[in-house]
């Protein structure tokens, strides 16, 4: 059986990273009041999304339907630290741990308005071309543009 994760009441999160705000809506919660886990994975989708809209530029129009590429998730890993509440405004963060050929291995930290942690994870992401189904290495631009979330 695996260990639950430690509290992790507060983390930091290394500079550089892309910063945003959640806010947990009605459609989030189950009839407890509290998030269902699996939107936290909406959450983290919709935060990589808006990474590539605003951080790196780059949005899903051009992505998917200009240039036919994908980013698809090959890899998550979440732990589950505190319950989070209809109403709630979670601090959303996304680092980089590394930047490969064509894979970005990333960290995600939700926490709530007192800092403490709710939710993290560890996302792999592959860029693919849509049409041939297969990992391209990253375009040197948009290399570029990731590097600048990479924790050194």
């Amino acid at each position: 059986m695996a260990e639950a994760p430690a509290i992790s009441p507060k983390e930091e999160v290394p500079e550089p990273s892309f910063r945003t705000e959640v806010a947990v809506r009605f459609e989030d919660c189950d009839p407890a009041g509290i998030v269902f886990y699996p939107r936290f994975l909406v959450m983290f989708n919709n935060l990589v999304e808006d990474w590539w809209r605003e951080g790196l530029k780059f949005s899903f129009n051009e992505l998917v339907l200009k240039s036919r590429w994908g980013i698809p998730t090959v890899h998550l890993e979440v732990d589950f630290y505190r319950p989070s509440t209809l109403g709630d405004v979670l601090s959303a963060n996304l680092y980089v741990h590394s930047l490969g050929r064509s894979s970005v291995k990333a960290r995600i930290v939700l926490a709530g308005s007192d800092g403490e942690v709710r939710v993290k994870g560890n996302v792999v992401l592959v860029l693919m071309d849509l049409g041939e189904g297969r990992a391209i290495p990253f375009p040197d631009w948009l290399r570029e543009r990731i590097q600048a979330f990479v924790k050194e």
